[in-house]
């Protein structure tokens, strides 16, 4: 049988649903957090997820898997923390519920559907690159781009220069497509099968093209829906089956 692999304990705690991984850290540097019957002050100590753990005396068991929808508003930070007192997703959650991470990310100024859970496992799988998961967003743009520019959202034509060596990024979309628009303005459907950061704001940019808003509207087949701006809900096992689904769905 094969050896469990072993981790660093800060990592263990996050994995089992307790808390994040900084918050575990500040935790095992405190001495809160004994291994095996002896306390650790190193968050890197290696540790596997079936060792014995406590945490101020009581055994550390895994928590229940939640898995929560938000309706994430612009101008909230997607993070457990922020040094500048700004609002974060952690602020509209239940108190109640368990330790939850943000599946991906959302930044500031964008908004929309963000999935938050304890179960590590699954969030990687949703986030791994080669998932390929579709995500779609409505987003409004200052232009009315013609059918060569939409074109060239969906190629390899973007280069992104991100470090002194000269290494580049090739950023594209899955799809665009306009939804509507005015005399100035327009409002695009976009999906993405990765997860970069930032990347369909970096993408326009490059273009040319101002984000004036940006709304996450799916994940898989996870629809936003009539979720009120602000507002959380758990995940249906329904909703969570048909995302599993799509996680094993080969390739197209």
């Amino acid at each position: 049988m094969q050896k469990q692999k072993r981790i660093a304990l800060a990592r263990v705690l996050s994995k089992k649903g307790y808390c994040s991984r900084s918050q575990a850290a500040n935790l095992i540097r405190a001495g809160r957090v004994t291994l095996n019957g002896r306390m650790k002050r190193d968050p890197e100590t290696p540790a596997r997820l079936k060792d014995q753990i406590e945490i101020d005396g009581s055994p550390l068991d895994r928590a229940p898997a939640v898995y929560v929808v938000m309706n994430k508003p612009r101008g909230v930070i997607t993070t457990a923390s922020d040094e500048k007192g700004r609002d974060t997703v952690y602020d509209l959650l239940d108190p109640d519920l368990p330790w939850l991470g943000p599946v991906g990310r959302l930044d500031k100024a964008s908004e929309g559907l963000l999935l938050l859970t304890n179960d590590s496992v699954w969030a990687a799988r949703i986030t791994d690159p080669d998932s390929h998961l579709d995500k779609k967003y409505h987003v409004q743009v200052d232009c009315i781009p013609d059918e060569e520019l939409l074109s060239r959202m969906t190629q390899n034509l973007v280069e992104m220069v991100h470090d002194e060596a000269g290494a580049r990024e090739y950023l594209r979309g899955k799809s665009a497509r306009i939804l509507r628009h005015g005399d100035k303005h327009s409002w695009l459907e976009m999906t993405l099968d990765e997860g970069r950061n930032r990347q369909i704001r970096r993408l326009l940019e490059a273009l040319q093209i101002r984000v004036l808003r940006l709304i996450r509207i799916s994940i898989g087949p996870l629809m936003l829906g009539t979720l009120k701006k602000g507002s959380t809900r758990r995940l249906t096992s329904e909703e969570k089956k048909a995302i599993d689904l799509a996680l094993r769905a080969p390739l197209r």
